[in-house]
C-alpha cells in the first residue's frame, strides 16, 4: 500500500555528496517509494565523482552561489515538472583560514555561506515556483538547536536563519499556492563534513549521553522525516522546524551527563 502517496511524483534534490549525505538517503527513501527524483550537484567536478553512484538518474549541475545557475536549473528541470517536492539541503562555509573565535569572523565569508545556505532557498523556490504542483512541499534540513559550539563557528546563526527564510516563505507562497516549507532539524550526524570539524567527535559522543535513548540519531531517520513533509500525509504540517535529536534539546540535565561532567559518584 503506497501509504504516502509519493509513487509516480517527482521531486528535485540538492546536496548529494556521497553516500553518507542527507540528501542521499532521502532520494533514496523516495525513490524506494517509486517517486522519480532528480539530482543538482555544485559542480561538474561533483557530477563526475558522483557518476557510479548516480548512474542512470538525472543530474543537474548547479553552484548556488550563482544566482542564474539556479535560473537555468530551473530551466533544465522543466522537463521533468511539475515538481511536488524541492529538498535543500546544502550548507557550505569557508574556513580557509581556520575556525576563528565568532566575533572575528570574515564578512565575505559569513556573506558567502550565506548566500549559499540559505538565502540559496529563496532563489530556488522563486526559480521553480512555476514548475511546482499546487500542493508541492519543500524541505530544508537545518540542525537540532542553534548550538554555541565554537567549531561550529558562524553556521549556527545561518543556519537559524534558513529555519526564518522557511517560515516567510511559507507565508509568501499561501497567497497563491498550498506549497508547504518546513524544516527538518537534525541532531549531530556521522556525515563526511563532520568529519572535519575540529572536536566534533567530542561534542557528538556528549551530545549522545544527553539524548533520552543513549544513541543518536541516524542519517536515515531524519531523511525518513524529511520524506513524511515531503508527502501529503503531512499536509497540515507547514512553516514549521521538525526536531529529529531522540530527546537530546530537551534533556540537560540528564542524570548520567551531570555526573560526569560534575565527577559526581
Amino acid at each position: 500500500m503506497d501509504y504516502l502517496q509519493l509513487s509516480g511524483k517527482t521531486f528535485l534534490t540538492t546536496g548529494v555528496a556521497n553516500r553518507k549525505s542527507v540528501a542521499w538517503h532521502i532520494a533514496q527513501a523516495l525513490e524506494a517509494l517509486g517517486a522519480k527524483v532528480i539530482y543538482s550537484v555544485r559542480s561538474e567536478a561533483r557530477r563526475e565523482a558522483l557518476a557510479t553512484l548516480l548512474a542512470g538518474r538525472p543530474v543537474l549541475v548547479c553552484d548556488m552561489e550563482d544566482e542564474a545557475q539556479i535560473t537555468r536549473l530551473a530551466s533544465l528541470a522543466a522537463a521533468h515538472s511539475p515538481f511536488h517536492g524541492l529538498v535543500h539541503s546544502i550548507a557550505f562555509a569557508n574556513y580557509s583560514e581556520g575556525f576563528k573565535a565568532f566575533h572575528e569572523t570574515p564578512r565575505v565569508d559569513f556573506l558567502q555561506a550565506a548566500t549559499i545556505s540559505a538565502f540559496s532557498l529563496v532563489e530556488l523556490a522563486r526559480a521553480f515556483k512555476p514548475l511546482l504542483a499546487e500542493d508541492a512541499s519543500v524541505v530544508s534540513i537545518g540542525i537540532s538547536s542553534q548550538v554555541t559550539a565554537p567549531a561550529y563557528g558562524y553556521m549556527s546563526p545561518i543556519k537559524a536563519a534558513l529555519e526564518s527564510i522557511s517560515r516567510f516563505l511559507a507565508k509568501s507562497f499561501s497567497a497563491s499556492t498550498r506549497v508547504r516549507f518546513n524544516t527538518v532539524n537534525a541532531g549531530p550526524l556521522k556525515t563526511s563534513a563532520s568529519a572535519g570539524i575540529p572536536g566534533y567527535l567530542q561534542n557528538y559522543l556528549f551530545a549522545e549521553m544527553l539524548t533520552m535513548r543513549k544513541r543518536n540519531v541516524t542519517t536515515q531517520e531524519v531523511a525518513d522525516a524529511a520524506v513524511w513533509l515531503l508527502s501529503p500525509r503531512s499536509s497540515g504540517v507547514n512553516a514549521q522546524s521538525i526536531v529529529v535529536d531522540a530527546g537530546m534539546g530537551w534533556n540537560y540535565f540528564d542524570e548520567a551527563a551531570v555526573k560526569a561532567a560534575t565527577r559526581m559518584s
